[in-house]
């Protein structure tokens, strides 16, 4: 009978499912018109998308790459409240820094061999100035008109921009290729490997982009052309 009890029990366990814990965060702040927005040490997956509002509107999921039974969900929960992302107002710049444990083995500031994902979309006025300094993870920009300055460890950037916009580019991958939508002189690096795109007229808007490991794609947004209306019915008789 004690035999079979304690086989029931490692069942029961066994058949418990396990999780990934997750936390969400939703912060907003106040930008005023033309303000900048800094990203400093950023990681994982980064989306800022333009919107109508003098606001800024900062979501982070954070979430652990093991899986947890019940017992240990909590626990793991504690682990991911050491991956902060705070956001402070310097006049009109808004800081949003983001702090997470260090590994052995690795540069002090990178986050590879990391035990958790982290996934931040922020919302921004569409003409703010925009300074990204990123490590590992995908970047995308979307629907945004301001100048852009913008460097990654690896992970590859992403641009979705107004086809009318006008744009000075700079744009460089160490190991990976530079394309886009907007006119510009592409050539390779001279090591073969590297790719860089530049666009030197004088435009309103500059674009500077800096990638190590992962492409740069510039792409045009292009507007749905305004709606004619149905085709009035035909006239009977005719």
């Amino acid at each position: 009978m004690v035999f079979g009890f304690g086989t029931g029990c490692l069942l029961v366990a066994a058949d418990e499912s396990k999780q990934r814990v997750q936390v969400t965060n939703t912060q907003h702040m106040d930008l005023p018109a033309g303000g900048t927005v800094r990203l400093k040490n950023s990681t994982g997956d980064l989306t800022v998308e333009g919107w109508d509002q003098l606001a800024v509107e900062i979501t982070t999921v954070k979430s652990t790459k093991a899986e947890y039974a019940s017992a240990e969900r909590e626990k793991a929960s504690h682990g991911l409240d050491r991956v902060q992302v705070t956001a402070q107002r310097q006049g009109d710049e808004l800081v949003i820094t983001t702090d997470f444990p260090r590994h052995e083995g690795f540069l002090p500031s990178s986050p590879l061999g990391a035990h958790f994902d982290l996934d931040c979309r922020i919302k921004v006025p569409r003409n703010a100035r925009l300074i990204v300094d990123h490590d590992v993870g995908e970047v995308l920009f979307d629907d945004v008109t301001g100048d852009i300055h913008a460097t990654a460890l690896q992970g590859g950037i992403t641009l979705h921009l107004p086809e009318v916009g006008q744009y000075a580019i700079d744009a460089k991958s160490d190991f990976g290729i530079v394309f886009s939508d907007f006119p510009g002189s592409a050539k390779r690096r001279w090591w073969a490997v590297g790719h860089q795109f530049t666009q030197t007229s004088q435009a309103p808007h500059r674009l500077y982009l800096r990638e190590g490991y992962g492409d740069i794609i510039i792409l045009k947004t292009r507007a749905p052309k305004p709606s004619e209306g149905p085709s009035p019915a035909p006239r009977e008789g005719l």
